[in-house]
């Protein structure tokens, strides 16, 4: 079979063209062309740069040539990716090697970045084949007679799997691909992906109830050399945020002697403070550095990509907006600014440089504060090992499914019964039960319950052939102005008052801003003129000025790189602990050892710290900041119930803080008390009001179910007025229709999201387990100081902060001073 495989015309002559490139095919390529030649669906694991995308890609070229008899006119393969840009880049990659390979086919890209005249273009006559994100697919499936954009379609591939598993966006592939799948039932389905703890569930969920299936893996492994950058000198008492800027010069020789760099950040905001601060250290950066994140007009950020890409732009500092990489960019070095929070992350990203399979990939790992080296130490030991966070997949998400049966009412409508076999056949709703999907079908046409006496909520009728349709057209305009379940804050455009377009910015951080107030976006100093409906103008202006920020970005440790952080921290001060990074940070280690301890990994760490400002109580799990945030409410509520005292509450990644200026009278029993595992779950509920936690997790399900409209013709709804509509819903839902599923699905997204239900009982097991270190101090250590100073920066401006921060220090050093 082999044999004839390798002889085949198609085979033969895609060989010829990556000869003619240079290019060789590895073996994992091989495997996925046969199998997918033999009429398998599967997935393909493979680190970045190792060319995932020809694997799939070319199988239907080849496939094409080997049985053209097979294929008709029109739309061949779909190519899904979670981002616009990357289409792009793909779309133009393929056209090329079509074009070079002597196919007449057409590659098309369909995002909301393509314009009107296009896409009626593409209605007409589909492209060979078509790129197209999660909500672009689902515009398809809206359209009415779509059953003749899939006529001939033979192949789905479904692109960086791993990035949308864990999410809504998903859970919206996973709906599509049902349908298709049911109107296709001998379509390929092809995942790519780079590793992933749960590799097999992955596939499951992608290809559920496919018995030709098969994973193709990789042997080939990309080597990774991280490189931590350390500071002159090493801080005893380290603080986050300031250390990072401290580091621009020894970041800017590493930018020098490379020929292109990728520095990543973790939020915009931080993009944008080391954008000027290269800028400032050295000026001669200026036109050889730019700046991308999502927030940045488009065209800004397609020049970005296409000056990397070529080569014209020396270094780019972006967020996540670059981890995906197409396998056709090569930069040769990534700078990781501040902690990945993830291995998987962290390897991504790593993998953008050196993209030849057989380059190393260097990653310059830059510390934000001193402790984070200890993290590049965990980070290097998880890559060695090979362990890689699980993506876990999301089940009955009904908001998404109810969106997407009046996507499918409004495509030409549906028989209720003849769909809930298909809807039932994902991953996600593979659990649910007969009484639930009538719900949904009630809520569609009727609004559930509470939705009887209002006919706005009445979407979906029923016609005289007993199909599910819409029938009135300002319901399925708003229907496709408001598809997808990507929900964000109200974003206002931000506009020059002399006309030019910048980018967009959150609502409440420009409510924030009088006018004559400057901040900084898209690497501009920008004065605040004035707001205009959904509009801010501005002028240019220079000087000082706040960095623009945003409520998202913040990215919680993950449960993996905890473990290895809290593995790294126990041996630190062994003989045998012989990384660079634990050398360099012996002086704060010893100093923790010496005012403290440093816990090993059967033993839980916890400070009582008097000091001139009050009673301080510090935690520390390694679970990351949203486990922190439930377990420093809880341990506050329990702490309350034995005697009357109220906290302030801080935390970072490594632990947590509770204050009182009154004294905290814990015995060690009752630190046994407070950290024990009974009644967990009871007493996080009683910390924390849930109620109105699902709330706010209800304005999302709210948006994405249809029951509020976001975007209206011309405008966008703003967030307090959402936040308002979706409120009053929810109150009335909870007072006349408890059993509302798309209630009951806000409360369950709150106990697996935000409170991290079993990340939370993994960790009060492994604490139950351990020995409680309860050691009193009269000053800061090492490893409580950053969580305090994360609390001051709440209150304080970054002047202030710094003053605050240097005399605690001082005060610290007499303390030590007169200890010795």
């Amino acid at each position: 079979m082999t044999e004839n495989f390798n002889n085949s015309t198609g085979y033969q002559l895609v060989q010829e063209w990556m000869a003619g490139k240079g290019m060789d095919a590895f073996g994992f390529q091989k495997q996925a062309w046969q199998r997918f030649g033999n009429g398998y669906s599967g997935m393909v694991i493979a680190p970045t740069g190792f060319g995932k995308t020809y694997s799939i890609f070319l199988a239907v070229v080849i496939d094409y040539f080997n049985h053209p008899e097979k294929y008709g006119t029109g739309l061949k393969l779909i190519w899904i990716t979670p981002l616009r840009s990357l289409a792009k880049d793909l779309g133009k990659a393929m056209q090329e090697a079509i074009d070079e390979i002597g196919l007449d086919w057409e590659v098309g890209v369909r995002s909301g970045d393509t314009d009107a005249k296009q896409k009626a273009l593409q209605t007409k006559q589909m492209p060979d084949i078509l790129l197209v994100t999660p909500e672009s697919l689902h515009l398809l499936l809206a359209q009415k007679n779509n059953d003749r954009f899939f006529k001939n379609l033979k192949a789905i591939a479904v692109d960086e799997w791993h990035e949308l598993l864990s999410t809504k966006r998903g859970v919206m592939v996973e709906l599509a691909l049902a349908i298709l799948r049911h109107r296709k039932p001998k379509v390929r389905i092809w995942g790519i992906t780079a590793t992933i703890g749960n590799l097999d569930e992955a596939m499951d969920v992608l290809l559920p109830n496919i018995s030709k299936k098969t994973k193709v893996v990789a042997k080939e492994q990309k080597k990774i050399e991280i490189l931590s950058v350390y500071p002159p000198e090493v801080e005893i008492l380290p603080w986050a945020g300031h250390l990072g800027g401290r580091l621009v010069e020894e970041v800017i020789p590493i930018i020098l002697n490379s020929q292109s760099t990728l520095i990543f950040t973790n939020t915009r905001s931080q993009a944008e403070m080391w954008y000027q601060l290269l800028l400032s250290a050295h000026p001669d950066f200026a036109g050889q550095i730019a700046l991308h994140h999502s927030s940045i007009d488009a065209h800004l950020r397609q020049w970005v990509e296409e000056n990397l890409s070529n080569g014209t732009l020396k270094a780019v500092v972006s967020t996540s907006s670059l981890d995906l990489g197409v396998d056709f960019k090569p930069v040769d070095t990534v700078i990781q600014i501040g902690s990945s929070k993830g291995v998987a992350r962290f390897m991504q990203r790593a993998g953008r440089s050196g993209h030849s399979p057989f380059e190393t990939s260097n990653i310059y790992f830059v510390p934000t504060h001193s402790l984070e080296l200890i993290e590049a130490s965990a980070l290097k030991e998880a890559v060695k090992n090979n362990i890689i966070e699980n993506r876990e997949p999301l089940v009955l998400t009904f908001d998404v499914l109810v969106q997407f049966l009046v996507t499918l009412a409004l495509g030409g409508g549906f028989k209720e019964e003849e769909i809930f076999p298909v809807i039932q056949n994902t991953f996600a709703f593979s659990e649910m039960t007969e009484d639930e999907w009538k719900w949904c079908i009630y809520f569609i046409t009727v609004g559930g319950k509470t939705g009887k006496n209002y006919e706005e909520f009445h979407k979906v009728v029923r016609d005289e052939e007993g199909k599910l349709v819409v029938q009135k057209r300002k319901i399925g305009m708003l229907h496709r102005m408001n598809m997808g379940v990507i929900v964000s804050d109200a974003m206002l455009k931000v506009k020059f008052v002399s006309g030019g377009y910048i980018g967009m910015m959150e609502e409440y951080f420009i409510s924030r801003l009088h006018k004559g107030d400057k901040f900084i976006l898209a690497g501009r100093v920008l004065e605040f003129a004035y707001l205009k409906e959904m509009t801010v103008y501005v002028r240019t202006s220079s000087g000082r000025a706040i960095a623009a920020s945003w409520l998202g970005g913040r990215l919680p440790l993950s449960s993996h790189l905890g473990s290895y952080l809290r593995k790294k921290l126990a041996d630190s001060l062994s003989p045998k602990a012989r990384e660079k990074e634990l050398k360099f940070l012996h002086p704060l280690l010893t100093q923790q050892n010496l005012i403290s301890n440093i816990p090993k990994e059967e033993e839980f760490l916890v400070e009582y710290i008097k000091t001139k400002e009050g009673h301080h109580l510090f935690f520390y799990p390694f679970e990351g900041r949203l486990v922190h945030e439930v377990m420093a409410a809880l341990m506050a509520y329990r702490i309350s119930r034995l005697y009357p005292i109220s906290f302030s509450m801080a935390m970072n990644d490594y632990g947590f803080e509770l204050f009182s200026d009154k004294e905290i009278k814990l015995t060690e029993d009752e630190l046994k008390q407070i950290l024990s595992k009974e009644n967990l779950m009871n007493d996080v509920i009683g910390s924390v009001n849930a109620a109105e936690m699902a709330k706010r997790k209800f304005r999302d399900i709210a948006v994405i179910s249809g029951m509020v409209v976001q975007n209206m013709p011309g405008r966008q709804v703003n967030n307090r007025s959402l936040q308002a509509s979706s409120g009053i819903i929810f109150s009335v839902l909870e007072d006349f229709d408890p059993e509302n599923l798309l209630l009951r699905q806000a409360y369950t997204e709150v106990f697996n999201q935000q409170l991290e239900e079993v990340r939370l009982n993994a960790a009060f097991d492994r604490i139950a387990e351990s020995k409680i270190l309860f050691i009193q101090s009269d000053r800061f250590t090492p490893l409580s100081f950053p969580i305090k100073v994360d609390s001051l920066r709440q209150t304080l401006t970054s002047e202030d902060l710094a003053t605050r921060v240097r005399k605690i220090q001082e005060r610290n050093l007499k303390k030590r001073a007169k200890k010795k």
